[in-house]
């Protein structure tokens, strides 16, 4: 029996995964998420994974194998780092074994990554760091206009006159939405034009890393903007791509999770090797 743990340290949130692995069997034993809202993320990152092995009954000495993603690579308890589209994509298949493809939405920028059914990366594209297509210009926006976090989803899908947002640059995007609001424009229709400019970005990442077909699960904190979600599937049809866009209530937590089984799986392989050379 393994315990692993997977820190994914991200600009927005620190997520925390405890993983059992038995038999090539794998078991969740607790999970965090936390937003860093200002904190020192390392110090955070640490304050959840000691809470996290509390609420597990575990100590420190009981973990195998402490893996950190996104920007975890600092912290200085870790065992070992795995690059977020490694993480993800592995994360990706657990969570949805039928998936093909992830796309990685989170505070910063959008990715999509083609994987094989083990979670091996086949190719990935990411938006540009100006991009609009993030999870803080969301959160900005949806500040000007007053509107928490979780109600930007809900509001989207009432859109009657979706107004389109054109720039790929998110200074300017915001100043259009400055321009849509003096018009009168609804935040409702104002939110759903974001979401259909961000899908249809995403959608073509898709086409460029040839997802084209089968299962994408959405992965990242914007997986759960359901908002976002249903632009998605629309794209799909406009953009003449036949593919089947899901969510996971788990969604956030891939990097994490892909970084506790990667973990696992390098534990195990270092640990036969010590084992071999003992034995010799």
């Amino acid at each position: 029996m393994t315990i692993t743990a997977g820190i994914d340290i991200g600009t927005g949130c620190v997520k925390s995964v405890l993983f059992q692995s038995q038999d090539g069997k794998t078991v969740w034993l607790g999970r965090s998420l936390e937003r860093i809202r200002q904190r020192d993320p390392y110090q955070l990152a640490e304050e959840c994974y000691d809470n996290l092995l509390r609420e597990a009954g575990l100590k420190r000495s009981d973990v195998a194998y402490v893996a950190t993603t996104g920007e975890g690579e600092n912290l200085d308890f870790h065992t070992g780092h795995f690059y977020s589209m490694t993480t993800h994509a592995r994360g990706a298949i657990y969570l949805e074994p039928q998936a093909r493809a992830a796309l990685d939405i989170g505070a910063l920028h959008g990715r999509a990554i083609a994987v094989d059914e083990r979670g091996k990366v086949l190719s990935y594209r990411m938006t540009s760091q100006c991009a609009s297509g993030s999870g803080q210009f969301l959160e900005n926006i949806a500040r000007y206009l007053g509107i928490a976090q979780d109600e930007i989803g809900t509001l989207s899908q009432q859109a009657d006159d979706p107004e389109k947002v054109s720039s790929i640059c998110a200074v300017l995007a915001e100043t259009d939405v400055i321009n849509m609001v003096s018009r009168g424009i609804s935040a409702a229709n104002i939110l759903k034009g974001i979401h259909v400019s961000m899908a249809v970005r995403l959608a073509k990442l898709l086409k460029a890393v040839g997802a084209v077909d089968g299962v994408v699960l959405m992965t990242g904190g914007l997986a759960l903007d359901a908002g976002l979600v249903a632009a998605l599937r629309e794209a799909m049809v406009t953009e003449k791509i036949n593919l089947d866009v899901r969510a996971h209530e788990d969604s956030i937590f891939a990097g994490a999770i892909g970084a506790a089984l990667w973990g696992a799986f390098r534990h195990e392989k270092l640990y036969g090797r010590q084992t071999l050379a003992l034995a010799s």
